[in-house]
């Protein structure tokens, strides 16, 4: 049975939160931008009215959420003074009490993403090691695992490029996610996992340790403006195939951009490789290469300015890009993240999706600097 002073810490949370969030000014801005919307001639600008209406409904899905919150909290309240007069289990409140914490948890969590690169979508690269079948074994089941999230979070999930591995598994995969604040979740994934189990793939039967590194950029959108220049794309074409082809064999469908540049970050001459295979158009699959190719310059500003910020703040923990941040130990029925040192014993869940746990416990610790 819970106790009245868990009740008081979800109702301060609950109005600390109407606080962080500002929800009054909220509520004062749906107003405005509906009046703005209703205007005469309002779709005659496609692109801003859009933009207009993304941003109610950001606005709205803020609100929403913290209105659900205080009515749970309000729930809460009375479920729990009926409990004293005799009027409602114990069970009751329980399960009261344990809806509203998740529902408070939720929204402090999503709190911890007001970077402008959080809200958007992601872009994920999966690359097997060293290590040849295992590896790419080990990459397939990383991409599973992260299409099984997406399933959990109602996300949109594209594949635009797959190559198969040698045996088996894959070598690399490109993975396009749709969804509210999908980056801002997903950049806890961004280094290199690290897998230890008895190989099925070896005839000893010895127990081994594979690599596969996973790169999460953000998924630019119409809304962010990158500049790409023409002189510098060039292009080459192949004919599709794998589990992401279409029209294999057939037609040079498959699209690979190069695009040279000067990189933000190093200040030295580098080269962007970008291949898509997704559509059975070549022209769809250079459209959304160029969306990739911005992607990734957009995250290297990001990158760029975050250098710049741990320059200032060279006394706190970093998270370095590629740096190895996650155990999976299959015969230990161990998974445990570096960075948090939060761990599970649940294995077979978190294959299957569950990685709900490690994101929290990374953005609680690193959330509020933005390190990637």
């Amino acid at each position: 049975m819970i106790t009245i002073d868990q009740v008081k810490d979800l109702v301060e949370r609950e109005q600390a939160l109407r606080g962080y969030l500002d929800i009054d000014r909220k509520k004062i801005e749906i107003e405005e931008e509906e009046t703005r919307s209703q205007a005469p001639g309002f779709w005659d600008d496609a692109k801003k009215a859009e933009a207009l209406m993304k941003r109610l409904r950001e606005l709205k899905s803020w609100v929403s959420g913290h209105t659900k919150i205080a009515q749970a909290v309000d729930d809460l309240q009375v479920i729990f003074d009926f409990h004293k007069a005799g009027e409602a289990s114990e069970e009751e409140v329980d399960a009261q009490y344990a809806e509203t914490l998740a529902m408070v948890e939720d929204l402090e969590l999503k709190n911890m993403l007001r970077r402008e690169e959080d809200k958007l979508g992601a872009v994920i690269k999966i690359v097997a090691g060293a290590g040849g079948t295992e590896a790419q074994d080990w990459a397939q089941m990383l991409f599973r695992m992260y299409q099984r999230w997406c399933e959990r979070q109602g996300y949109r999930c594209e594949t635009t490029n797959y190559q198969d591995g040698d045996e088996a598994g894959l070598k690399t995969v490109t993975m396009q996610i749709e969804g509210e604040m999908a980056y801002g979740y997903l950049k806890s994934e961004n280094g290199v996992h690290r897998l230890v189990r008895v190989s099925p793939f070896n005839a000893q039967g010895k127990r081994m340790t594979s690599f596969t590194s996973v790169y999460v950029v953000p998924l630019v959108d119409d809304t962010i403006e990158i500049e790409v220049n023409p002189g510098m794309l060039s292009w080459d074409t192949f004919r599709s195939s794998g589990a992401g082809g279409q029209n294999v064999n057939k037609v040079e469908t498959g699209v690979r951009l190069h695009y040279k540049f000067i990189n933000p970050v190093t200040n030295q001459p580098d080269e962007i490789v970008i291949e898509n295979t997704e559509s059975r158009s070549q022209f769809g699959n250079k459209d959304n290469a160029i969306r990739l190719l911005k992607s990734q310059l957009y995250e290297l500003e990001l990158e760029k300015r975050r250098a710049a910020v741990a320059i200032v703040e060279a006394g706190k923990k970093k998270i370095e890009w590629g740096s190895q941040i996650r155990s999976y130990v299959f015969d230990d029925r161990r998974v445990k993240d570096h960075r948090t040192n939060f761990q599970t014993s649940n294995v077979n869940a978190v294959m299957d999706g569950d990685i709900d746990g490690f994101i929290k416990a990374y953005l609680m610790e690193f959330g509020a600097e933005g390190v990637s």
